[in-house]
């Protein structure tokens, strides 16, 4: 059994829908997990941030026009009046259910029960399409088997129980449709799985019941091996390590989520990236195979915040960067990159909500600098110590950019390179011509 995964976009419209019903129809029983709808999930959170702030009219008029949106969906979708008019009336039900959060007291909970209003509605319309076809199928709901547990992370023996009962429970659909992202948790609330949303589901689905592959339809051919918004002639890159996939994931390629395949990796279930819109196409194939003696790809992370620490202290103290680290755990704030001297520590972040208060706790150990409008560009291979040239090609080919920190031998898949944001186009250029 396979586990396929569509995007918002690949599930967009009325359109979209119809043809990622006949790419599932057929060839053997799948899992197919859905997203919401493109830009549902905005005006979910819009609606949310309306109700924090008591403007009930605010929400609702965003409601109305979600509505108006399903509604025309509704109408393209299907061709009988019979489900046109379930189509309606499922859509009016789930907006009086976000409707009724406008009259009680709204807080986080109420906010991630509305966040899940999108999956549930988008796979409940294309659930009566495949009926109204006549297509062999069935609606198995995420919260029924999907769980994290007290720590927020996924409850994996859960999962797997209670997935093995639904599917004993529809052994002879083919077509089996879930929802992406959401979940319940310990208190067997509403709530989300947060990192790589639907991503995540899939490759929790794809791991527990131990499938063939888990595929991740998306608008784009696979990851490519370069930024093709920035950079001209990118290519699809035709097969990834896990651990390649991660690094490129981690530092910048929207494609796919950093933690969305560990479950698949762990498992030992190969992922693959393919494009709705060239459904043919090979896409990006994910899996345990290393490739040995080539430079994969280039990725670019954006909004990075690079800290430098400078103290005469440091030198030979015992526990200082323990210190360091312990203040931006204590704001939850982690670390991408870090160099060290004998006299200084230089560490990025990529979220400066809590700048102010970091910097001013680190004032306690030396002086302090920082650099926004940062950008980390990460060069991705087999770049493990023995393989000679390698770093001198990625250093010439950035020879006429100034570098602010360079990150080297944490990873045999990784060099970083911290810039500034200002000349990452001509880095990201310069590195597409002499790497590929």
């Amino acid at each position: 059994m396979k586990v396929l995964k569509f995007g918002g976009t690949s599930v967009g419209s009325a359109k979209r829908i119809k043809s990622v019903a006949d790419l599932v129809s057929g060839n053997g029983r799948k899992i197919v997990v859905l997203s919401a709808m493109a830009g549902t999930t905005n005006s979910l959170e819009e609606i949310t941030r309306s109700l924090y702030k008591k403007d009930n009219a605010g929400a609702n008029k965003v409601v109305d026009k979600l509505e108006k949106r399903y509604t025309e969906t509704v109408d393209e979708l299907y061709t009988s009046e019979e489900y046109k008019k379930k189509g309606r009336d499922i859509v009016g039900s789930y907006m009086e259910h976000i409707r009724s959060f406008t009259v009680d007291m709204f807080t986080v909970y109420e906010e991630k029960a509305i966040l899940a209003q999108g999956e549930l509605l988008t796979t409940a319309l294309f659930y009566y399409y495949m009926e109204e076809q006549g297509r062999s199928a069935a609606l198995i709901p995420a919260l029924d088997f999907m769980r994290i547990n007290s720590n927020n992370e996924p409850d994996t023996t859960y999962i797997e129980e209670n997935l093995k009962k639904l599917l004993e429970k529809h052994n002879s659909e083919e077509v089996l449709i879930t929802q992406g992202y959401i979940c319940r948790n310990a208190f067997g609330e509403i709530d989300n799985l947060q990192r790589g949303g639907s991503d995540y589901s899939a490759s929790l689905i794809g791991a527990a019941i131990k499938a063939e592959e888990i595929q991740i339809w998306t608008d784009i051919d696979g990851m490519h091996n370069n930024d093709p918004r920035v950079v001209e002639g990118t290519r699809s890159i035709s097969e990834l390590s896990f651990d390649e996939a991660a690094e490129l994931a981690y530092f910048g390629a929207k494609i796919l989520h950093p933690t969305s395949v560990l479950p698949a990796k762990l498992a030992n279930i190969p992922v693959r990236l393919l494009n709705t819109l060239e459904p043919d196409a090979h896409g990006t194939l994910i899996s345990s195979k290393q490739h040995k003696n080539r430079i994969t790809a280039v990725a670019a992370k954006d909004n990075i915040t690079a800290i430098k620490i400078k103290s005469g202290r440091m030198l030979l103290a015992y526990g200082f960067l323990r210190k360091v680290f312990e203040i931006f755990e204590s704001y939850r704030t982690p670390i991408d990159m870090i160099t060290t001297s004998e006299v200084g520590v230089s560490v990025t972040i990529d979220s400066d909500e809590h700048l102010d208060e970091i910097v001013e706790d680190l004032k306690k150990y030396g002086y302090v600098e920082v650099d926004k409008d940062q950008v980390i560009i990460c060069i991705v291979g087999d770049l493990v110590a023995e393989n000679n040239g390698y770093a001198y090609k990625i250093l010439e080919a950035v020879k006429d950019v100034p570098l602010r920190m360079i990150s080297y031998g944490g990873s045999n898949y990784n060099v970083s390179l911290l810039i500034n944001a200002k000349d990452k186009e001509r880095a990201l250029k310069a590195l597409s011509g002499k790497l590929f």
